[in-house]
């Protein structure tokens, strides 16, 4: 287990950012009423936000960023580091996280990457500007988003109806007043092919068959594949076991978190990690019913749509899925400025 705190770093504000077109389960075509219903039921996804062809999962972090900024008035000069957690990038070169220091308007001082992480981008991602920040002592921007419609064919049964688009901001401050942050992170890349776009990297360059589609399953070799069983069986084995290990082992108590915010897989899958934590519904929020799996940026949508705004909320977060990678973290909002969710697109 890869267990760690930070120290003396805050979050001053969370944003998310999802697009106007929104597509309903109920009309999705590839199945027929009843398994419409039946996939509704199961995976509480009863509407999906879907980008258009001019916009990126990169647009809808830089619409979250920039409400951020603009409502708490940040000097944009003294954003030190600006993190960019995605699984559909702008580009393969180069990286997105420049672009959007450029489209920002932050210094030149400001060091900018981008991380391909999935479904535990986000708890990676605080763990990562945290870090810089203990070394660097300013302010920070995390940005995680996905397109995920961008790489799934529309026509496959077992994924379209599942994911959504959407992207986030997290503002983050070198703060000697803030609580500590907990970490469990880990990962297990023996199950890297649970969800996989086989073609389109180094591995696998596109071919002469990359785009054919496979009238069986409704999917191209380029399009994302996803084992719903095997990432089902990893969720129930290795999610539970490591937020208790992270509750035991900084002596953190259920009966003093309001609230364990879960990546958005589906609800089933959900209410069964909160059924073997003893969790109660009113302490695991979800997002799932209008927005779908938004994929690394589902905890913040979570938290935008559904956390109450309190002066001081006790959290723990949990992402799971993709690498297969995995990590929980518990952390205080303090007076930390949670817009409502935002909505973008072209007409």
């Amino acid at each position: 287990m890869a267990l760690f705190e930070l120290n003396n770093i805050a979050i001053k504000g969370i944003a998310a950012c999802v697009p106007t077109t929104k597509l309903a389960n109920r009309d999705f075509p590839y199945h027929n009423e009843l398994e419409n219903k039946q996939f509704i039921k199961t995976t509480g996804i009863e509407y999906r936000r879907i980008v258009d062809e001019h916009t990126t999962a990169s647009d809808l972090c830089l619409k979250s960023a920039e409400a951020l900024l603009n409502k708490l008035a940040w000097n944009r000069e003294e954003v030190k580091v600006l993190v960019f957690i995605s699984q559909t990038p702008d580009y393969k070169i180069p990286c997105t996280a420049t672009i959007l220091q450029h489209k920002l308007g932050l210094g030149k001082s400001c060091l900018a990457f981008d991380v391909n992480l999935g479904c535990s981008g986000y708890v990676y991602g605080l763990s990562i500007v945290g870090s810089l920040l203990e070394k660097i002592k300013g302010k920070a921007l995390l940005l995680v988003g996905d397109a995920s419609s961008t790489c799934i064919s529309q026509q496959d049964k077992s994924t379209a109806p599942l994911f959504s688009d959407a992207g986030s901001a997290t503002l983050m401050e070198y703060d000697c007043l803030a609580k500590p942050m907990y970490f469990n992170l880990q990962s297990d890349g023996a199950g890297y092919d649970a969800i996989i776009s086989k073609d389109g990297g180094a591995r696998n360059p596109i071919g002469d068959t990359s785009f054919d589609l496979n009238p069986e399953t409704g999917r191209r070799d380029v399009d994302m594949f996803l084992d719903g069983i095997k990432v089902f069986n990893f969720s129930r084995r290795e999610v539970v076991p490591n937020m208790e290990e992270l509750m035991l082992h900084y002596d953190l108590k259920k009966a003093e978190i309001d609230f364990f915010v879960f990546h958005q897989a589906n609800k089933f899958m959900n209410d069964s990690i909160a059924k073997k934590l003893s969790l109660d519904d009113n302490k695991v929020p979800q997002s799932l019913r209008l927005f779908g799996n938004t994929g690394a940026a589902s905890i913040p949508v979570t938290i935008a749509d559904q956390v109450k705004k309190g002066k001081s909320l006790q959290l723990i977060l949990s992402g799971f899925g993709v690498g297969l990678s995995w990590g929980s973290c518990a952390l205080e909002l303090e007076d930390a400025l949670i817009l409502p969710i935002i909505e973008y697109g072209h007409i």
